[in-house]
């Protein structure tokens, strides 16, 4: 390379320091990465732990946090990492889903070179829907083409974390990476038996994968922590479509990243570990896999205590969704016996909180609750009503449930049991519409 072509390549990566001589990063760098990047959220799983939860509705379309969805977190990064050109890949009872993103993410201008659009399994490439992860991928490979992008990003689409994606594929070019694959690090007891984990060599390098493995490989120099994948992934465009046609052809592929594509790739190609942390402590960044009932219940009690490891206040990061125009939330009655309250809680707009009190709970929209009624450490969700006297402990309410006068949820759980509530091992109570005898469908 001549001279000439140094200075040129330089352009490109970074800003050369006129005095060292040195390449050094700028916004308008990352900027360039991330309009290069066409992003792909996939967002066709069910999570099955999540029992009745999802019968109705794709995990990436369940609510979360008082207002959101799943979904919105993943999209939210891209949008405000600077990535404007998403697909997300649909598949299990998605209607929820499509409806969400219809409402609330196809603003976008395409004119502009921006969109967010619905890739749903349509058979582009096989007489089959989507058969795993990177088959998923694979069946849009027309659809990345014409974008034409140099860097596509494969992201989760059922995680809660925020996260600057543009950092990512700095790292991804500067490492001079085929692929990076996006990876916390996890206390080894943690990993063991729950995450895919990378084993990787001094400079990042990975160099092993084992899916859930009972003795996770620690990390170099860090013998109590390893490092597990998140399921985000940056591919150099060329190669990920040279990957995919291999493993389409594969008839004994069962065609997903972690179990299929990585471990093909290792010992030939450059593939990277990316350790995401908190870029103000340095420390292990926020991330939950809310896949159990348990775990939901866990990540959405989080928010209502004073300082939630999950900033969902952050002006400069927010978190985008669609929200119907509904009237601010109220709470009527100021007597002693029936005062309309809520403490340490998230109430969102539309509910009504009547005479009742509400404790260490996450209101979604339009819920009711009538007088008398004692809510603690719950998740309601959308356009659920509570009627008089109820009380109602540790619980998940699904959408649209009425609870009918003197409803009892969480106080026995042997009688939960024997209303055909779902009472988990850590002893939160799941209740739908089906169980109560009333009407199912929509999520």
């Amino acid at each position: 390379m001549n001279k000439s072509d140094s200075k040129q390549e330089q352009s490109v990566v970074g800003i050369e320091n006129d005095e060292t001589g040195s390449v050094e990063q700028s916004p308008r760098y990352i900027s360039r990465l991330t309009k290069d990047t066409f992003a792909l959220v996939l967002a066709g799983g069910r999570g099955s732990r999540l029992y009745e939860l999802t019968d109705w509705r794709a995990k990436p379309a369940l609510y979360f946090g008082g207002k959101f969805r799943i979904v919105d977190f993943p999209l939210s990064n891209c949008i405000n990492s600077g990535i404007r050109r998403v697909g997300v890949l649909t598949q299990y009872k998605a209607h929820s889903l499509v409806r969400h993103l219809v409402r609330g993410w196809t603003h976008f201008k395409k004119e502009l070179g921006e969109f967010v659009e619905i890739l749903p399994a349509s058979q582009r490439y096989s007489n089959e829907w989507y058969q795993g992860t990177a088959d998923a991928v694979f069946q849009n490979l027309d659809i990345i083409r014409a974008e034409r992008p140099k860097y596509v990003m494969i992201l989760s689409g059922d995680h809660i974390y925020r996260m600057d994606y543009g950092n990512m594929l700095v790292e991804h070019v500067e490492s001079g990476a085929d692929m990076t694959v996006s990876c916390l690090e996890v206390p080894i007891e943690e990993a063991a038996g729950a995450f895919g984990v990378m084993g990787v060599d001094e400079k990042g390098r990975v160099i092993g994968f084992e899916e859930k493995p009972e003795k996770p490989t620690p990390i170099p120099g860090q013998e109590n922590l390893t490092l597990a994948s998140m399921g985000n992934y940056i591919f150099n465009t060329e190669f990920l479509f040279e990957q995919l046609m291999k493993d389409a052809a594969d008839p004994n592929s069962s065609h997903d990243f972690g179990h299929d594509i990585i471990p093909a790739i290792l010992k030939e190609h450059n593939i990277y570990a990316y350790r995401f942390r908190d870029p103000l402590t340095n420390d292990r960044a926020y991330w939950r896999d809310v896949g159990t009932l348990d775990s939901f219940w866990e990540a959405n009690m989080e928010l209502v205590s004073p300082k939630p490891a999950l900033n969902l206040y952050d002006p400069d990061w927010p978190i985008w969704t669609y929200q119907a125009q509904l009237p601010p939330a109220k709470f009527v009655f100021n007597d002693d016996d029936r005062r309309g309250m809520a403490i340490d809680s998230t109430v969102s707009g539309g509910c009504i909180v009547s005479g009742a009190k509400v404790n260490k709970s996450l209101l979604y929209s339009n819920v009711r609750v009538d007088c008398y009624s004692d809510i603690e450490e719950s998740i309601v969700l959308p356009d659920v009503l509570i009627g008089r006297h109820c009380i109602v402990r540790k619980a998940i309410i699904d959408r649209g449930c009425h609870l009918p006068e003197g409803t009892q949820v969480g106080v026995d759980h042997e009688q939960d049991k024997a209303n055909g509530f779902r009472v988990t091992d850590k002893g939160v109570v799941l209740v739908t519409r089906g169980m109560l005898g009333q009407p199912e469908g929509f999520a």
